[in-house]
């Protein structure tokens, strides 16, 4: 699956993909997670040929909970 360590640099060569359903929709600044996998790949919707980042699931969980938290600004 990975390119590199962290890397999958085509991203659409894995399967699974989906949006969060807090997405915004249409609005296009979109992250989609791949499900299935031991490891966490994580890719811009806009760019599905492009590289995903591959997260280990605690750095997922807690990247995820600090955004829930209000700990991640913009």
């Amino acid at each position: 699956m990975v390119s590199s360590e962290h890397t999958v640099f085509d991203s659409s060569a894995l399967t699974g993909w989906y949006k969060s359903s807090y997405s915004g929709g249409d609005q296009g600044d979109c992250l989609e997670v791949a499900r299935g996998y031991a490891s966490v790949p994580v890719r811009d919707s806009k760019t599905v040929t492009g590289p995903a980042l591959v997260f280990s699931t605690s750095g997922w969980t807690a990247f995820v909970e600090a955004v829930r938290d209000g700990r991640v600004s913009n």
